[in-house]
């Protein structure tokens, strides 16, 4: 019986070499498969890495090229300013200051005008109250006519390009009247 018993074993140490071959062998055949995958994967990684750079480098590229280009509509429509700037130096030499000066007013009319189509819009600041955020005050002076705090004269204009200020205005404001004998007190 012992001779049957050990025939028994023998054969289920056989069958179980089998199946532990067998299973070996399919985990060797998944890892094959896993690593073909993760090549594969790997592949297509690098692949698209290398589109997203080309990517990159395309759209710096466009981007270098629409700073470089984006006022070419601009100076296109400053050049006939320019060549009227150019007729009025030249009829300063033959004609009178009136037809100059006409000349003049008429090509910084055609300049701002060009230059609003853009954005750039003149700030009005003569008669209104000082803003700090608007003027930049160079002057004080008495005035009869206006009151404290309201700009009396506009040395230089202020100018908003598409609503943000870019040059604030120099301006004298008014310290308002002052009487006779009246002392104001001084801040």
């Amino acid at each position: 019986m012992e001779e049957g018993k050990g025939k028994g074993q023998e054969e289920i140490r056989k069958r179980s070499h089998r199946t532990l071959r067998e299973r070996i062998k399919e985990l060797e055949k998944a890892v094959e498969e896993k690593k073909k995958e993760a090549e594969a994967n790997y592949d297509r990684f690098l692949r698209l890495y290398a589109e997203f750079e080309n990517y990159k480098k395309r759209m710096e590229k466009e981007k270098e090229e629409l700073i470089r280009f984006a006022n070419e509509e601009l100076v296109k429509e400053l050049l006939p300013v320019i060549d009227n700037l150019e007729m009025a130096l030249d009829q300063a030499d033959s004609s009178e200051k009136e037809a100059l000066k006409k000349g003049v007013e008429l090509t910084l009319q055609q300049l701002l005008s060009v230059l609003k189509k853009f954005g750039l819009e003149q700030v009005e600041s003569k008669g209104k109250t000082f803003d700090p955020n608007k003027h930049e005050a160079v002057a004080v002076a008495e005035s009869e006519e206006h009151e404290e705090g309201i700009v009396i004269e506009e040395h230089r204009k202020a100018y908003l390009f598409k609503d943000r200020l870019i040059r604030p205005a120099l301006v004298t404001v008014s310290k308002g009247k002052t009487g006779e004998g009246e002392e104001r007190p001084s801040n």
